[in-house]
């Protein structure tokens, strides 16, 4: 990746979050949904965009929709607020990282504390956690 297409990403990321939180105003949206990055093609024409939800009271199908049906607001807002030659298009996908990620650290914290319950000798086993 050039330092080009990286400084796009990251600024196509921010512009987008501040779109989201302070312009779209399709329910689909609302919730607490963060922009994780955007990998925009070599050729500059398409960036895809990776989101995330926080709670599960929001449907990831719903969301994707949302995103979908606001496309071409954002595309729009894009090319007025960045000073490039091409808006790229904008496809949307879902990231489950930072899922993932807590259901590490639940695991994790699960282990230990059966760890601690006792080991083989009966002794209470203190782990020490950074």
């Amino acid at each position: 990746m050039t330092r080009r297409t990286e400084r796009l990403n990251h600024l196509i990321q921010a512009e987008i979050s501040d779109l989201l939180q302070k312009h779209i105003n399709d329910p689909r949206l609302n919730g607490l949904i963060s922009v994780t990055g955007v990998e925009i093609s070599s050729d500059l024409q398409n960036a895809t965009v990776s989101f995330s939800m926080l709670g599960g009271s929001m449907d990831r199908g719903d969301v994707l929709k949302g995103f979908n049906s606001a496309a071409g607001y954002l595309r729009r807002e894009l090319a007025h607020r960045l000073n490039i030659r091409v808006t790229p298009e904008l496809s949307f996908v879902f990231d489950d990282s930072i899922e993932h990620g807590v259901n590490l650290v639940h695991l994790i914290d699960r282990v230990a504390a059966e760890d601690n319950k006792g080991g083989a000798d009966g002794r209470k086993r203190v782990t020490k956690r950074k």
